[in-house]
């Protein structure tokens, strides 16, 4: 590589923030390593490398950017990572700066990069937008199954010596799926399990991740009445063709149903629709607040894997980049198909897959 390799200047940058930001403070790459929420010091070295460096994910450079415009991230008790609502306004127009700075960098880098380069698993982990800061708390948010399905499944009462009580939930599969992959992008914090109706005060404090639709989950009701989305849900099962996802654009409503298919006396459902929308927190400013929310619990597996599956997540991940930028509030609706009983994960880059997109 030459003195203009863009990824040279990039590596170069990271490092004199490290070495050179303030004059009376030099940073270690194990400090650096804390107050990025721990990642490994070869990971830092690494993005350092003046001779092989790897491209730090876009939301590892966003948190260069917060630690670098003060130096009150290293503290008295150690290195930390600052919540961008502790920032002085100086601070936050700093921070501004070497975020666009940065990401500038990063982006001539990644079109020098040869393409084979693949995004290492932390990197990839540490990106999406289920990665949420150092020792953040995580609540993922389900509904429990009625109670007449209930009482069919064994060990579902609690009076069985052999009760199980995850049983119970519903949205299995995404619930799985979403709470491994955020203890494996989170390491640092703790992930809780509710279901909605037993949610205690502190719950609400956390960032929530809402898991199903507003026929059982009451906290998919409630979040949606209060984040103002132009979207709403409707699932009269009692009715034909009286489940849908409706929308509002300039006036105009759109309705997007599920696709389901005849085989024999059965209906077998082919595609789904699912809404993937986050938010401000409307129960505490600080936090967000993530809704995937199905038609049926395939579109709400799909909907939870279009930013877990290790195939699709850094791809869907860099869509939400491009298409919502800083936006704090937003949503996609996207079709999830099913085909002979595997739920696909949807690629939000084929513009096919997006039905309806919206930001504040």
């Amino acid at each position: 590589m030459n003195d203009l390799d863009p990824r040279q200047r990039l590596a170069q940058r990271l490092r004199s923030l490290r070495t050179e930001c303030w004059p009376d403070v030099r940073i270690t790459q194990p400090q650096l390593a804390q107050a990025l929420g721990g990642v490994s010091v070869p990971l830092i070295s690494s993005w350092e490398s003046a001779t092989n460096s790897r491209i730090p994910p876009v939301a590892r450079l966003d948190d260069y950017a917060l630690l670098f415009s003060t130096p009150r991230f290293l503290g008295p008790d150690g290195p930390h990572q600052l919540d961008a609502a502790e920032l002085t306004e100086d601070e936050q127009r700093t921070a501004a700066e070497l975020k666009r700075e940065l990401r500038q960098l990063r982006k001539a880098a990644v079109q020098e990069a040869p393409a084979e380069e693949a995004v290492g698993v932390e990197d990839s982990l540490k990106s999406g937008p289920w990665c949420f800061g150092h020792g953040h708390t995580v609540t993922v948010v389900c509904a429990q199954l009625p109670q007449h399905m209930a009482a069919q499944i064994p060990y579902t009462d609690a009076d069985d010596p052999d009760y199980i009580e995850l049983l119970s939930y519903s949205d299995l599969d995404s619930m799985f799926e979403l709470h491994g992959h955020l203890r494996a992008a989170n390491p640092a914090s703790n992930v809780f399990l509710r279901s909605a109706g037993k949610m205690t005060p502190d719950d609400f404090s956390t960032h929530l991740a809402i898991l199903g639709g507003v026929d059982w989950n009451v906290a998919t009701t409630e979040i949606l009445g209060r984040l103002g989305l132009p979207v709403r849900q409707v699932a009269d099962w009692s009715t034909e063709g009286a489940q849908y996802f409706e929308t509002e654009e300039s006036g105009k409503k759109k309705q997007f149903r599920p696709t389901l298919e005849k085989h024999g006396d059965r209906n077998v459902l082919v595609e789904d629709v699912a809404l993937f929308a986050r938010g401000v927190s409307p129960f505490n400013q600080r936090r967000t607040v993530t809704i995937c929310n199905g038609m049926y619990g395939r579109g709400t597996y799909g909907c939870v894997r279009a930013l877990t599956d290790a195939y699709f997540r850094d791809r869907n991940s860099a869509y939400l980049r491009s298409r919502f930028g800083e936006s704090d509030s937003y949503c996609i609706l996207t079709r999830i198909p099913i085909i002979h009983g595997a739920t696909l994960t949807p690629d939000w880059s084929l513009g096919d897959n997006t039905l309806f997109e919206w930001s504040r």
